[in-house]
């Protein structure tokens, strides 16, 4: 055995005397952006230098804490920030448990997690002092007793703005509503039009979204009228016929949301987004219904009893299925501002619901026309 043993050592030597492997000889990998992709060239660490050929294994110099990330929208944006190297910081409410998905969406180590709350300003300023870019998606569709529209929307908004800016965040960006108004009868949009006057005071060169009604796989939007066939039918106001909607593809204003990022001109700029046509409230209805293959009724009814219906319903301990202020933004015509820059001036094409909204409402079907496509779907008619 002791032979053997000295035979073998022997043996390795002499191989590594007369290899002919060539040696392995590393190269540092040549970053693949310029120092021009960044707002403020050189004023940043080392560590934020974009590196390698670009993808979710390269780094793009992009350091980004996502609030309200565990929404609909937040899983589109994580997603395109993880898919091209960025290190997504995402503070939450929720139990670990339920973003776990989220840590596939970029490389190892760089999707990262922290219990956050609104209220603790000296963890959200903890949070933000690696960042570069804070990306805000807080919001509500109704109120708790823990948070109201004001908490997440106004005086939410306001700490991440104003920490942002302390802590010398070089981009912010916001996500608000279309149609945000302060004279608008929902409430929703009162105070997503506070919120957008409060983040502009304590981040002026903040970079605000408005998107329209939002619709893709997950929505609360296409998939509640689907829905209520369960409830015996779709009850609209009288006024339903006159409400124009110009729904919007999620993942167009995940799309825009990394266009902002990426063009340092859309500082300060304020976007209205929203889906390439307009359709009436009762022919929407009608669409989403042609395209689940479902029968339903649709009637109207008088605003004061489908109101008194809907306070009922939020009362309720669990998730409401219909509230009044839910009412009143579904009955909101939704009206582009002229001039306001869209998703065409970020380089983007709005994706038509005829070609995405099979993607969510398939599941709606019976088994029979699961795999049917939707090619034998009359569209929509369109309004401008």
């Amino acid at each position: 055995m002791q032979f053997r043993r000295r035979n073998m050592a022997a043996l390795t030597v002499a191989l590594r005397k007369t290899s002919t492997f060539p040696k392995c000889i590393l190269r540092p990998v040549v970053a693949c952006a310029s120092e021009s992709h960044h707002r403020h060239a050189g004023t940043y660490h080392h560590s934020l230098t974009p590196k390698g050929r670009g993808g979710r294994s390269s780094f793009s110099g992009t350091v980004a804490a996502v609030f309200g990330a565990s929404g609909f929208l937040g899983q589109y944006v994580v997603c395109r920030l993880g898919r091209e190297g960025s290190q997504v910081m995402i503070p939450h409410r929720c139990d670990h448990y339920y973003l776990m998905h989220y840590k596939v969406m970029g490389d190892l180590g760089q999707i990262l997690f922290r219990q956050c709350n609104l209220r603790d300003l000296d963890l959200i300023a903890d949070i933000m002092k690696h960042c570069n870019v804070v990306i805000n998606l807080v919001g509500k569709d109704y109120e708790t007793r823990n948070f109201s529209f004001e908490d997440t929307h106004i005086e939410g908004a306001r700490n991440l703005a104003r920490i942002a800016k302390k802590m010398g965040v070089n981009r912010f960006i916001h996500v608000s509503a279309l149609n945000a108004d302060m004279g608008s009868p929902s409430k929703f949009l009162r105070t997503k039009a506070a919120g957008e006057t409060v983040v502009r005071a304590e981040y002026p060169d903040a970079t605000i979204l408005r998107p329209a009604q939002m619709f893709g796989r997950e929505d609360r939007y296409f998939n509640h009228f689907a829905n209520q066939r369960f409830f015996g039918g779709v009850p609209l106001f009288f006024s339903a016929g006159h409400i124009v909607k110009r729904p919007v593809y999620v993942a167009d204003v995940g799309q825009a949301v990394m266009e902002a990022i990426r063009n340092p001109e859309t500082a300060g700029m304020t976007f209205e987004l929203v889906g390439p046509n307009g359709y009436l409230l009762p022919d929407l209805v009608d669409f989403i219904y042609r395209v689940t293959r479902r029968p339903y009724i649709r009637y109207p009814v008088p605003r004061y009893l489908l109101r008194f219906v809907a306070g009922i319903l939020e009362k309720s301990p669990f998730e409401p299925l219909m509230t009044r202020d839910m009412l009143e933004l579904q009955h909101t015509s939704e009206n582009v501002t002229p001039g306001m820059p869209g998703l065409e001036d970020l380089g983007i094409t709005p994706t038509l619901i005829e070609m995405a909204a099979i993607r969510g409402l398939r599941r709606h079907r019976a088994d029979r026309y699961f795999d049917l496509g939707i090619d034998e779907v009359e569209p929509a008619p369109t309004v401008k």
